[in-house]
């Protein structure tokens, strides 16, 4: 069963000269973890009853590592999306709000792995880039499906005492839309909405929603959409300048 998360905030203590920022998520886990992602975050996972002295001793103590993982990080530093897309190692990937660098291996076994920060795409011959962009765009799908599938479920909870049932979901690559509904009761998300983060996605589908109220841009639309999500017009700025990238 996975792990429930709190966010516990964001603290920086200092490691000789160099100063870390990193931050701090409570679960029900036993041991102190860290990690470090190629964005460059640090989180560390605490047991919920965990003290803050205690927090950052540990930090402290994985201090020498903490440096060396940035100065490797740091070797793959390129353009974040470079045009087009060469599949190759060293690529930014976003999923759900988080920034992950690409890394191809040669393996017997076709598989895609995503741990730590890195998104590892296993294939027979590295250097065959169709075959790791045809792994890289399944996997992306797949989340989409289950991932859209989950937050349509928990948005259609805030909205089911309007009369809304359950929508079936489509999802496909848009160019201009993120979202879209039917009269006959179906809502199609883009498929890019899955490297943003679930926030955003919420706004999504609750906008589609909505709509399956008010099928124009009604002020009756307005005042639905305002007592659902009352955060909707800093959601839609949000992500009118995400930064999404190919698949």
């Amino acid at each position: 069963m996975k792990r429930v998360k709190t966010l516990g905030g964001t603290f920086t203590v200092q490691f000789g000269t160099t100063p870390i920022t990193f931050e701090v998520l409570y679960s029900a886990r036993r041991t102190l973890a860290l990690q470090v992602y190629p964005d460059r975050a640090i989180e560390v996972e605490v047991p919920t009853d965990t003290d803050h002295a205690t927090i950052e001793a540990f930090v402290k103590r994985r201090g020498a590592w903490i440096l060396r993982q940035l100065r490797e990080l740091a070797q793959y530093d390129k353009p974040a999306n470079p045009l087009p897309r060469q599949y190759v190692s060293g690529e930014s990937y976003r999923y759900l709000g988080r920034q992950y660098r690409l890394k191809v291996v040669a393996d017997n076994v076709e598989r895609m792995v995503l741990s730590r920060g890195w998104l590892t795409v296993s294939v027979i011959d590295p250097a065959d880039r169709r075959a790791v962009q045809r792994l890289i765009h399944g996997w992306y799908r797949a989340k989409a499906e289950h991932v859209f599938y989950e937050r349509l479920i928990a948005c259609h909870a805030i909205i089911e005492a309007f009369g809304i049932t359950l929508p079936s979901l489509g999802i496909r690559t848009m160019k201009r839309r993120w979202g879209s509904c039917s009269k006959t009761g179906k809502v199609t998300l883009n498929l890019k909405l899955i490297q943003a983060p679930r926030a955003l996605i919420d706004y999504v589908i609750l906008h589609e929603l909505c709509h399956l109220v008010e099928l124009n841009h009604s002020p009756r639309f307005w005042t639905l959409l305002t007592r659902v999500i009352p955060e909707w017009e800093r959601l839609r700025d949000e992500l009118n300048h995400y930064e999404f990238s190919d698949i």
